[in-house]
């Protein structure tokens, strides 16, 4: 065969292993910018639960005079975050002060958040003090059907002589089960500051506070995403979700934006990805 002959063979296979090379790069890029949607919902899942922690929180410590000088109020410190079907037992003294709640095998708060299992409070002191710290952690607990595992470590960073509160928050070996059995792994270094309510101690009503930080999830395949703050998250603590602010998640090489929205309380938010249609997501 003649070097003529062969000429338009080679260009032929050339432009096939071209053609074929470009295939499997957009079937990858395809692949890849699924992950990061389902990561990124796993994301915002994640971020749900460890606020709902957080509402807990916050009600026991204040039901039970361990707020720190807003304990002295006389007016209601609680929002019915827990309910009336849940055991509360305190126990301990500070630095190993310890409240554990109890939702039992299923008690539904007046919100209508459904929780059963155990959570258990660790305080170092009243959570108002700057530098005291509460560790949150579960057993057998689920939100909604959604199982939550791991440690949350609270820290107040509040400066001297401030009415809004600051705190830093870390979320360890975070593990979540959904109802219909995808487990995903997260964690999270998240700087907590109060917006709104700092000048009424004694009413956690109307308290208002912003998040920045970044955090990682991992799907169940190994997949791992990083997200960072674009514009504060918000959260309120008379609603049950972030109802503002948005995360930028990091993907191979695209990135998505996760949007929880204006500040209008819902249990909506969005997924984008460059510039693709938007993917809405139910937060619970």
């Amino acid at each position: 065969m003649t070097t003529k002959s062969i000429l338009p063979i080679v260009c032929m296979l050339a432009v096939l292993a071209t053609f074929t090379a470009c295939q499997k790069d957009k079937t990858n890029s395809l692949a890849e910018i699924e992950t990061t949607f389902e990561v990124s919902e796993n994301q915002a899942t994640a971020d749900v639960y460890t606020e709902d922690a957080a509402d807990v929180t916050e009600e026991a410590t204040a039901r039970f005079g361990l707020y720190g000088s807003a304990s002295l109020c006389n007016l209601p410190l609680t929002m019915n975050w827990i309910g009336t079907c849940a055991t509360v037992t305190v126990s301990g003294n500070f630095p190993t002060k310890n409240i554990r709640v109890d939702f039992g095998t299923g008690c539904t708060s007046p919100n209508g958040v459904v929780r059963k299992g155990i959570i258990n409070i660790l305080l170092s002191d009243s959570v108002r003090v700057s530098g005291s710290v509460a560790t949150t952690t579960f057993e057998n607990y689920f939100v909604n059907g959604f199982k939550k595992e791991g440690t949350i470590i609270r820290t107040n960073t509040t400066a001297a002589g401030s009415i809004n509160r600051s705190m830093n928050r870390t979320v360890v070996n975070g593990r979540i089960t959904t109802p219909a059995g995808r487990v995903f792994t997260h964690s999270a270094n998240i700087s907590i500051t109060q917006t709104a309510g700092g000048s009424t101690p004694c009413d956690i009503r109307d308290d208002v506070y912003n998040l920045t930080g970044t955090r990682t999830a991992t799907n169940a395949q190994g997949n791992t995403r990083t997200s960072t703050t674009l514009t504060p998250l918000q959260k309120k603590i008379n609603c049950a979700n972030i109802d503002q602010g948005t995360l930028q998640v990091q993907g191979p090489n695209h990135v998505a934006v996760i949007n929880f929205g204006n500040g209008t309380c819902d249990n909506q938010a969005t997924i984008s990805i460059n510039g693709r249609p938007e993917r809405n997501i139910t937060l619970r």
